[in-house]
C-alpha cells in the first residue's frame, strides 16, 4: 500500500510540475497575466501524504501487538491462539 500510494504521489508531482505555471501569489507590482498554478492538488497531494503516513503508521502498531501477543511466524499458530 505504501509504495502504491507514493507512486501515485510520485505521479502528481510530476504531472504538476510543468513549466510556464506561476505561483498563484498576487500583488500589484505582478503584472504576469500567464497560467498560474492550481492549489487545490496540492493539497490533495498533502491530505494523501498525511493520511499515508498515519495508515502506516497503524499498521504498524497492529504488527506490533501481533508479534508481541504471538511470537511465532506460524499462520496457523496464531489462528489456533486468536479463535474463540
Amino acid at each position: 500500500m505504501d509504495v502504491m500510494s507514493t507512486g501515485v504521489i510520485a505521479y502528481y508531482v510530476l504531472i504538476a510540475s510543468r513549466n510556464g505555471l506561476f505561483t498563484p501569489i498576487f500583488s500589484n507590482n505582478n503584472n504576469n497575466n500567464g497560467a498560474y498554478a492550481d492549489p487545490v492538488p496540492q493539497a490533495v497531494i498533502l491530505t494523501a501524504i498525511v493520511i499515508g503516513f498515519s495508515i502506516q503508521a497503524l499498521m504498524l502498531v497492529s504488527v506490533m501487538k501481533l508479534a508481541r501477543d504471538n511470537p511465532t511466524l506460524e499462520t496457523s499458530e496464531i489462528e489456533k491462539n486468536n479463535t474463540p
